[in-house]
């Protein structure tokens, strides 16, 4: 209202702006399609997957095939999920980031990974290159993130309408403009990443969302690379790590030839 979020007792008047945000929910018909898959694990429960960047995980708005779901229809059964759209997803990662995904492919399944990961049982770390230079070898970045007030697409760390989001940051290498760090979520909050790093002044390289460009056909520099969790009927304790996109390690290669020759020589001492 008038632009602005309006306390609960506050009494319209004549001449006031009213913004009514009406949310249609179109109905999506699930269709399986021949997709190809890159199936880190699977057995009889749960699959590993390992989503290239640029594929959307499920339908949504503007996006009602070609998802991951449609794929993994095609080729396996899966859980009901948590909406009609979302069968077997137990947590999703953004279209334009890759890497480990886990799938339930039954309701029993389903319902304990989702225990696993509210009780943060599920372990996961992301790679993620970063514009800037990180000072500190590990941070912990503890914001709370909820929906972005001014853009109700985006999130952002604020205390209205937030929940706790904490990340554990590490570097792992810094280059002349970037810095390459593996980030481990302790929760998992919409965007998690991308706006905690935004956040603290070093946003994810090629994320025009939550940075100030994109310059790379490839989606923002952030790769699921590992995941640890327990099988949840077997109970065996399982642990995969995928390697970097093509797209993602060609760029570091490239930063590699243009890091000046003392930082090569200062990196190789320190190992």
């Amino acid at each position: 209202m008038n632009n602005a979020k309006p306390k609960a007792s506050y009494k319209v008047k004549e001449n006031d702006k009213i913004e009514i945000i009406k949310e249609y929910q179109e109905e999506i018909d699930l269709t399986p399609e021949e997709l190809p898959l890159d199936i880190v694990f699977e057995d009889e429960n749960v699959l590993v997957i390992n989503k290239p960047s640029g594929l959307v995980v499920h339908p949504g708005s503007g996006n009602f095939n070609h998802t991951l779901v449609n794929g993994l229809l095609y080729h396996t059964n899966l859980s009901d999920g948590s909406a009609n759209e979302r069968p077997g997803i137990v947590h999703r990662i953004d279209k334009d980031t890759s890497g480990l995904m886990l799938v339930a492919k039954n309701n029993e399944a389903h319902q304990i990974l989702t225990e696993d990961f509210k009780n943060k049982r599920v372990e996961r770390k992301y790679i993620a290159l970063v514009k800037g230079i990180l000072k500190n070898n590990s941070i912990v970045i503890d914001a709370p993130i909820g929906r972005d007030e001014k853009n109700r697409k985006k999130m952002a760390v604020t205390a209205t309408n937030s929940k706790r989001a904490v990340t554990h940051v590490k570097v792992l290498k810094r280059y002349e403009h970037y810095t390459l760090i593996e980030c481990k979520l302790e929760t998992g909050r919409t965007h998690q990443i991308r706006v905690h790093m935004a956040y603290i002044g070093y946003p994810l390289f090629n994320d025009p969302v939550y940075g100030t460009e994109k310059i790379k056909g490839f989606g923002q520099f952030l790769h699921s690379s590992e995941i640890t969790f327990t099988e949840p009927i077997t109970k065996e304790k399982l642990s995969f790590s995928c390697p970097l996109p093509k797209e993602f390690q060609a760029f570091l290669d490239e930063l590699e030839k243009e890091e000046p020759k003392e930082e090569k020589e200062n990196t190789k001492t320190e190992k």
